[in-house]
């Protein structure tokens, strides 16, 4: 005998489980600390140490423009690394995205500034950033899978939400490090060195996070798929994505936009637009977003266990109707310069926005394909959709400048692309699983097995 197949409907045992939630949530983490760290320092730091010669909304827009020209890449790292998640592994295909994430972000670290080496600068800069994206392009698809295809259907929302938490934890690390540095440092020594403490950690968690996703098993449903189609050929996953599924591919396309712009208004936009535009300290916008992310941190999961009775449909659109209404009112709420409602603007805009749609995207998402073109699905969707959300720092920056530093066109901006998704979540079919349940791979598999029963 060949061994042993996976059971259909067979599930890991708690032990097994948590590894896999560890395993997802440290590669999780680290992709989001590394987005974060860098759309921080775009914003902070980028403009003066490799645009020095730029005036300084020249020098902030072309900063935000290597922040955005990772997102490029994402899309050819999603396809590749969704293709080879599809046909040989989801585990193997992140232990690959991981180290290649980790290594680009620590190698930022120690790139000299324009006054040593002049025009290499900004280009060794933009090279780092493109492979960076590139890797993270087949991170957040395996990475949200490896949980969601071993949890039980009835908790596939609460655990597939457990890995998004560490977009929270992630923002708490970023500006918690950017935060301490600011404080500690004077400005010359943050400018001279102190800006490359949170690249140099990001080492740290390559190798924690190394180490666990080498330990964690293979997900259940790829183990499943991957038994039962062994002998059947099959046309490429970004294929067969197209070919299968064309109408969700474009609407999960456009259900994450409104995620993907909203987290990038508020986090790395509004640091910058409170600090420069508003003449405040950074500490305060920075604060911000640490106190927002530790609700998220519990906001994340709540939510998750809340789409398991209600359905992660109804919780996205919620997140995506809160981003309309609230596009305008965050801006009038920061341009009141008070700290106190700065704080309660930014976590309101960030937990009840973007982390309401985020905490179940995966999970959506997922009910969307067929699992051997799912790792392809997720990766393509997020990550072309990716494009307009990394670039909104940079478009967002390009309409304050246009609108004489009026934040509206910004809001206005936001307000669109929210709609625009709630529409795209609306036109979502909500028994996409139950669907897939029904394929033709699935029912050869379950007829294997129930006549190995019977014999």
């Amino acid at each position: 005998m060949a061994g042993k197949l996976p059971v259909p409907g067979e599930r890991l045992s708690p032990q097994a489980m948590r590894r896999v939630v560890m395993g997802s949530f440290a590669g999780a983490l680290m992709e989001w600390y590394d987005f974060f760290i860098f759309g921080t320092a775009a914003g902070l730091v980028f403009a003066p140490l490799f645009f020095p010669d730029s005036d300084p909304f020249i020098g902030l827009i072309a900063a935000f423009a290597t922040f955005g020209v990772g997102f490029l890449t994402r899309p050819l790292g999603g396809i590749v690394f969704g293709h080879f998640g599809d046909r040989v592994g989801r585990k193997i295909t992140l232990i690959w995205t991981l180290g290649i994430v980790g290594c680009s972000t620590f190698l930022i670290g120690f790139i000299p500034t324009y006054q040593q080496i002049g025009i290499w600068a900004p280009v060794t800069l933009m090279i780092l950033r493109l492979i960076q994206g590139f890797g993270l392009g087949g991170e957040y698809g395996g990475a949200a899978l490896m949980t969601i295809e071993s949890a039980p259907l009835q908790k596939r929302g609460f655990l597939g939400s457990l890995p998004q938490t560490a977009a929270s934890v992630g923002i708490m690390l970023a500006t918690g490090v950017f935060a301490l540095c600011n404080h500690f440092l004077t400005q010359e020594q943050f400018l001279s060195w102190g800006w490359r403490i949170p690249f140099w950690l990001s080492a740290v968690m390559l190798v924690v996070g190394m180490f666990i996703r080498l330990h964690t098993e293979e997900t259940l449903d790829f183990s499943q798929q991957k038994a039962a189609a062994a002998q059947e050929k099959t046309a490429p996953p970004l294929i067969e994505l197209f070919r299968k599924h064309p109408r969700n591919i474009l609407l999960a396309l456009g259900a994450r936009l409104a995620e993907s712009v909203s987290s990038n208004i508020i986090n790395a936009f509004g640091i910058v637009y409170i600090s420069t535009q508003l003449a405040l300290s950074r500490d305060i916008p920075l604060t911000g977003m640490l106190i927002a992310s530790a609700i998220g941190i519990i906001c994340c999961p709540l939510v998750g266990w809340l789409s398991d009775r209600v359905g992660q449909r109804k919780i996205y659109l919620a997140g995506a109707g809160f981003c309309i209404l609230f596009a305008f009112p965050f801006f009038l709420l920061l341009d009141t310069k008070s700290t106190l409602i700065i704080w309660c603007s930014m976590s309101l805009g960030y937990n009840l926005g973007p982390t309401m749609m985020f905490a179940v995207q995966p999970t959506l998402f997922t009910r969307m394909f067929g699992t051997r073109v799912r790792y392809t699905g997720l990766s393509f969707a997020y990550q072309f959709s990716a494009i307009l959300g990394g670039m909104s720092p940079l478009i967002a920056s390009s309409l304050l400048a246009m609108g004489n530093g009026k934040p509206w066109p910004v809001a206005l901006f936001l307000l669109v692309i929210s709609v625009l998704s709630f529409i795209c979540v609306w036109l979502i079919d909500p028994h996409s699983s139950s669907k897939e349940a029904a394929k033709k791979p699935c029912i050869a598999y379950h007829s294997v097995r129930e006549k190995t029963h019977e014999k």
